[in-house]
């Protein structure tokens, strides 16, 4: 939520930076996350997401 570098993403969510790179340019093109510098940030419409998906039990 308060952002990320790509490596710490990697590195905690045990991807390859090949996957992560895809997750990352998906996310962008729908508005999830936003590269800020050399962080990736949630946006407003990630954090909505977040909360209905825990809603949801997903």
């Amino acid at each position: 939520m308060e952002g990320a570098k790509k490596t710490h993403i990697v590195y905690s969510a045990n991807l390859n930076f090949d996957m992560v790179n895809r997750y990352l340019e998906m996310l962008e093109e729908k508005g999830m996350i936003e590269r800020k510098g050399n962080l990736y940030v949630t946006t407003e419409k990630g954090k909505e997401f977040q909360e209905i998906a825990k809603e949801l039990g997903l």
